[in-house]
This record gives C-alpha cells, sequence and structure tokens, in this order.
C-alpha cells in the first residue's frame, strides 16, 4: 500500500492542533500575571536629585492590585537601608503619599533579600490590597531620601504589580 504526501497532511493539522491546545493550556495555567517596569543606573549610582518616573499601564482587576518596589543592589551596598519618598498617581487623579525605611541589611549585616554571586535582590510593598478601579495610566514617582548626592551599588530599582486572585 502506497502512501502519498497528501495522506500525512490531516494528520500534521492534528498535530498542530494538539500543540497549539498545550500551548494555550500553559499560557493560562500561568501565575506570572505581575507587571514590571524598572529602571536601570548608569555607573550603579543614583543621584539623590534624580526622581524616578515609572507610568503603568492600568488593567481592570476585580480584587485589586499589591504593588511592590524593588531594588538590585550589589553586595558592596555601603548603607543598611534605602529610604525613599513615594507620590502615586492613579488614573482617576487620587494622589498617594508615603515614606518609607527600605531596609536593605539587617542588624547582623546580612543582606534581607535573596543574593546570588554578586548582587542581591529585596523587595517592599508599597500598597497592599488596592483596588483602582479606572483604567488608564498610574504613575508612581519616587525620590531617594538617603542623605548622600549619590548612592553607589545601584543596579536598579523597580515597581511590580501583581493582580490579586
Amino acid at each position: 500500500m502506497k502512501h502519498s504526501f497528501n495522506d500525512f497532511i490531516p494528520m500534521k493539522k492534528y498535530i498542530l492542533l494538539l500543540c497549539l491546545i498545550v500551548v494555550s493550556f500553559i499560557q493560562g495555567c500561568r501565575k506570572d500575571n505581575d507587571y514590571i517596569i524598572s529602571h536601570r543606573f548608569k555607573n550603579h549610582s543614583w543621584y539623590r536629585f534624580n526622581i524616578l518616573q515609572f507610568e503603568i499601564p492600568l488593567k481592570a482587576s476585580p480584587k485589586g492590585w499589591d504593588i511592590y518596589f524593588f531594588a538590585n543592589h550589589l553586595k558592596d551596598y555601603p548603607f543598611d537601608n534605602l529610604d525613599f519618598h513615594m507620590i502615586m498617581t492613579t488614573p482617576s487623579g487620587e494622589e498617594r503619599i508615603k515614606t518609607y525605611n527600605f531596609l536593605i541589611k539587617r542588624k547582623d549585616g546580612g543582606f534581607t533579600g535573596d543574593c546570588g554571586h554578586d548582587s542581591c535582590m529585596v523587595q517592599i510593598p508599597l500598597k497592599k490590597e488596592i483596588y483602582l478601579p479606572a483604567e488608564g495610566v498610574l504613575k508612581i514617582q519616587i525620590e531617594t531620601l538617603v542623605p548622600r548626592i549619590e548612592i553607589k551599588g545601584l543596579l536598579s530599582v523597580g515597581i511590580r504589580m501583581h493582580p490579586r486572585v
């Protein structure tokens, strides 16, 4: 019995369909629906009057959001903390302002975050269970309060938004 190339075309369609179903299933089961935006520092330094602006396109989340600030720093970061001031402006125009004491080192001198070979990642919650009903752009402004002109040892800082489920 001879088979032609056309006999295998329906089988290829079924294989393609099966692959699409598997990929859709994997994407649907992803737990990581976070929105992450970060700012990398040239020369690993954040200068005192360099106010960072983050604009996040906000989608509807019926149960709200958890919003985190994170820092990726070198192991030679010289301070115990990274204090900062945050101004958050919601798409509806509401403004929320808060000052944070972001602990980088514990009292024993060890780092509070997850460390690799030469750097560490640490995060702090900015707002937990915040409900933002209007879609649009969420604006977050971060200003360092460390009393130095230059904060050395920072690779990047950023915002991570996690939808509540």
